[in-house]
């Protein structure tokens, strides 16, 4: 009898130790799928400038679209929380959109070099972001339920884990659904 009683407090703590590591792994896996996410980021923030810059020199009466783009781009990389993050990343997409409808109106930017391997890199970048928000929201959709199931609740509520917040950009999703308005 004593025996059964010490496998079954071994294999209890056994599965206790294996939830928490779970756990911490995949809570590091959600932090790092958020870092790729940042790096991304960071890479379409240094982009914006030369983007604005290059087509400034076409259409420099376009100055509230190219102030538009550098006050979403400032809010976006001073958001702090998640939901802020996400909104002011739908703010910058959508002004974006306008620079390079702007771009449209004019044949010779549509055809510089410069323009044309920034917007390849904007385009390639925009792609990374997308592929590395659904990682990072894998990531967490994992973590989460693991945090809430039982019996791994126990654990997590235990060791504090806490559920991480999606990365989502709905106002993005709802201005790619409309038309860019582009005024002369």
């Amino acid at each position: 009898m004593f025996t059964i009683l010490i496998i079954v407090v071994i294999v209890l703590v056994l599965w206790a130790v294996f939830a928490y590591n779970r756990l911490v792994t995949m809570k590091n896996r959600a932090q790092e799928a958020w870092a790729d996410i940042d790096v991304q980021l960071k890479r379409r923030y240094d982009l914006i400038p030369n983007l604005v810059n290059t087509v400034k020199g076409y259409a420099t009466h376009e100055t509230e679209a190219f102030e538009s783009v550098t006050r979403a781009r400032a809010a976006a990389m001073g958001a702090g929380n998640l939901t802020d993050k996400g909104q002011a990343e739908a703010t910058l997409a959508g002004a974006l959109k306008s620079v390079f409808a702007i771009a449209e109106a004019y044949p010779d930017l549509k055809a510089n070099q410069n323009f044309l391997a920034l917007q390849t890199e904007l385009t390639d970048t925009e792609d990374k972001i997308q592929a590395a928000r659904r990682f990072y929201n894998g990531n967490v959709r994992d973590l989460n339920t693991s945090i809430q199931v039982f019996p791994g609740n126990i654990i997590a509520s235990s060791f504090h884990f806490s559920a991480m917040e999606f990365f989502q950009l709905d106002a993005a999703d709802a201005a790619a659904k409309n038309p860019v308005e582009v005024k002369f």
